[in-house]
């Protein structure tokens, strides 16, 4: 087999995800509008750049998942294990629930498989991502975009995605402090009550149909949970009074982002209860030590990578002007 070429630079942009949606534990995500930029050039010797504020604490290493994730669509081209520049800037809070991680991973995937002419379909790169993230609902999200339901049985993930409604909207509270998954998921119980896991199925059922359709009235109920929320609560003061509470303060409704800490709240864009609901939001999540809030939308693409040649006129430019001009046409 004759070597695979790889182009001079490629640069990936992934989004934010939340996962689970309330109900939708491991299986439901949607895309969110705040980006990691994964810059890759073949290079002599293996360097990892990371750029602006939000990074502290990655890996500068071999060890970052960026070269890791790189290096399985390397292989699996059959192009070897070749050293890399990596550039890496994220405007996603690390260590939230919002999918810093997946957006690491998915990003570099995109970005090494564009650097090769992209060999791999996106069915094969989320097949890859679940070899490092072992779930698919925040991959899932960021690679396809949109909102997506997924299954994983630890073989093979499947994923459908769908249209965000156009009128939701997200505000998004992240405590100053990080929650890793792991510590997250080690306050879930072993085993759950038969009526708990019935309750869970049909609000995943009606949250997933109620999303599809549209149907916005139907999220205060559907996005109800039993499986993890009642034990990660613990974790994040102020959570429970939002939960309680925030359908009161022209929420539609409210859920942990993920394994948290950060705190979803959905709500209407043509709302006129903005403020109030900023207000409710910033003291209830008090007890957490106060919270940024960000205001985001749902991001209907998914992650975008380009590759250029080092003769093109465009090669030095910074990567978000490298993909402005993908904007209306990537996605799942």
């Amino acid at each position: 087999m004759a070597a695979m070429r790889i182009r001079g630079r490629a640069v990936a942009r992934a989004p934010a995800s939340t996962a689970n949606l309330g109900p939708g534990f491991d299986s439901l995500g949607m895309a969110l509008s705040l980006y990691t930029w994964i810059d890759l050039r073949q290079a002599e010797t293996t360097t990892v750049t990371l750029l602006g504020d939000g990074l502290q604490g990655v890996p500068a290493d071999k060890t970052n998942l960026v070269y890791r994730a790189a290096q399985l669509v390397f292989r699996e081209a059959g192009a070897g294990d070749p050293e890399l520049d990596i550039r890496i800037r994220s405007d996603i809070p690390s260590t939230r629930g919002l999918g810093s991680s997946a957006a690491a991973i998915v990003g570099a995937l995109c970005a090494a498989n564009a650097l090769l002419g992209e060999p791999l379909s996106r069915d094969e790169l989320f097949q890859l991502a679940l070899r490092m993230e072992r779930h698919p609902d925040n991959v899932g999200a960021c690679l396809f975009g949109g909102i997506i339901a997924a299954a994983w049985d630890g073989n093979r993930a499947e994923a459908v995605r769908l249209d965000p409604p156009e009128a939701l909207e997200a505000l998004v509270a992240v405590p100053e402090y990080e929650l890793s998954t792991a510590k997250s998921r080690d306050v879930l119980p072993k085993r759950v009550d038969f009526a708990d896991a019935v309750f869970n199925v049909g609000q995943s059922a009606l949250l997933t149909a109620a999303l599809a359709a549209g149907r916005l009235d139907l999220l205060a109920r559907a996005m109800r949970d039993r499986l993890h929320q009642p034990y990660r609560a613990k974790l994040v003061p102020g959570l429970e009074t939002v939960l309680q509470e925030a359908h009161n303060h022209g929420a539609l409704a409210a859920v942990l982002s993920g394994a948290g800490p950060a705190v979803l709240v959905l709500l209407d864009r043509n709302s006129r209860r903005r403020d109030e609901l900023e207000r409710f939001l910033t003291e209830a999540m008090r007890p957490s030590g106060g919270c940024v809030l960000l205001w985001l939308k749902p991001c209907p693409r998914g992650a975008a990578a380009v590759a250029l040649d080092e003769g093109h006129p465009d090669f030095r430019l910074p990567p978000d002007h490298l993909l402005k001009p993908l904007e209306t046409g990537v996605g799942a």
